[in-house]
């Protein structure tokens, strides 16, 4: 069997003349029966993005003067809890914290670390309030260049893929696993995963993502620090880490879910090709990898399977606003269910860059912010008067030899960032500002 060396990629890439392909990019030559042999890759950018709960981070707050308090009792940033410590710091006025990326703001219910961990990257203004072990109370606005340390932890990321939802019950279902309670009678479709260009999806036995491989996170250099909680054999996941200083905005944020903020984030991952079972793996494609299809009261038990071929392949990535087909409702349901909140009614500013409509009624516009959007598909299986138009697709579900053909109302995944970032990883491998 033929076989390559790190070390010899390395010095391939080093010299320009590796063969580097990003894990879209090998799919479609695979498709079109152009598969490239063994001497023809050298190493594939695989990715994906979605909500990744298990996302967490550590901050190092060097906020106030020496000696104004002996220990920080409980931490807010933008309203967002954070547990001060494990350091007592005591009398030094800088504080160790972490936050959990599925918090909650104590002041605004649609906003939670996700959305916070996005304003932090982006280097925007933080509140942050104190409160100290004698009752006192203080507050400062800091940015990221405050923070000495901003290290994301995630507990569980890259999954190998998810399970799907739908609800057969006749009553809604509040569920993480939607961005709004899910209505009964098979009436929509939840799913995540990024299918045939997942990492873990194309290393299946980890022959080449192991503990101490490097890693993009959400733009950041980092690394896997191992396997991550509740993974195992048939549904492994990762431990990553990477500094929040070097991460870019666009990678990562906050999604509205019906029981309330979620954190979604990308990550992509170099696989070196280093003989041909490495490179055998790495011919997956969506039609190959089964997506198990339950009841969103109960994960546990799938209730029916698909293929990633059938949520993922020939559909829309992004919405396209339709402007005179908007119908000017008094409560959109576009703006109040969009996750990521890329739908908004906003003052005209005469922003180029957002498909706005005017709405009559006071002057101001419907934005949607093309920078923001996750493609989820809400804004299409929401709006009243169908000026979002999506093509998300539908599953047919068989259950009791009923077929039920439920349309894909809500992806927790996003595979236009996803691919973006395995784009960004091989441009970075190319001009040897990531090696291997």
């Amino acid at each position: 069997m033929k076989s390559k060396t790190i070390d010899e990629i390395n010095e391939k890439i080093a010299n320009g003349k590796a063969n580097i392909f990003t894990s879209q990019e090998l799919k479609e030559l695979i498709r079109e029966d152009s598969t490239p042999n063994f001497d023809e890759v050298d190493v594939v950018t695989c990715g994906t993005c979605g909500i990744m709960s298990g996302t967490a981070a550590i901050f190092h707050l060097d906020v106030f003067e020496p000696g104004l308090f002996k220990k920080a009792k409980n931490v807010y940033l933008n309203g967002v809890a954070g547990f001060a410590g494990p350091c007592p710091n005591e009398w030094l006025g800088s504080i160790d914290t972490i936050v959990y990326g599925t918090s909650h703001s104590k002041d605004d219910n649609s906003y939670g670390g996700g959305f916070l961990f996005k304003d932090i990257v982006e280097g925007k203004d933080i509140a942050i309030e104190v409160e100290s072990t004698d009752g006192e109370h203080y507050s400062s606005l800091i940015t990221i260049e405050d923070m000495p340390t901003a290290q994301m932890i995630g507990t569980r990321m890259a999954f190998k893929n998810y399970t799907s939802f739908v609800n057969p019950s006749k009553d809604p279902v509040s569920s993480i696993f939607n961005a709004v309670a899910m209505e009964g009678n098979f009436k929509s479709f939840s799913f995540s995963g990024c299918g045939e260009i997942n990492p873990l999806q194309n290393d299946l036995k980890q022959n080449t993502v192991i503990a101490g491989s490097k890693v993009l996170l959400n733009g950041s250099s980092g690394l896997v620090i191992g396997n991550g909680t509740r993974s195992s054999e048939v549904k492994p996941n990762f431990m990553l880490t990477a500094d929040m200083h070097q991460m870019e905005g666009k990678f990562l944020g906050g999604y509205k879910t019906a029981e309330g903020p979620e954190v979604f984030t990308s990550v992509a991952i170099p696989i070196p090709v280093l003989d041909e079972k490495i490179l055998n793996q790495l011919m997956i494609l969506n039609h190959d990898i089964p997506l198990p299809i339950a009841d969103i009261r109960g994960r546990h038990l799938p209730i029916s399977e698909t293929t990633y071929e059938k949520v993922w392949n020939n559909f829309d990535e992004r919405p396209i606003f339709h402007i005179n087909d908007c119908i000017h409702c008094a409560n959109c349901l576009v703006e109040e269910r969009c996750p990521t909140f890329a739908f908004t009614t906003v003052e005209n500013d005469n922003n180029q860059n957002n498909k706005n409509v005017l709405d009559g009624s006071n002057g101001r516009e419907k934005n949607l912010d093309t920078e923001k959007c996750f493609g989820c598909g809400m804004c299409a299986y929401s709006c009243l008067g169908g000026a979002f138009e999506m093509n998300t697709g539908s599953v047919a579900i068989t259950i009791d030899d009923t077929i039920h053909n439920v349309p894909i109302a809500c992806r927790q995944s996003d595979i236009k960032r996803a691919k973006s970032l395995t784009s960004k990883l091989k441009d970075m491998i190319e001009i040897n500002e990531f090696k291997l």
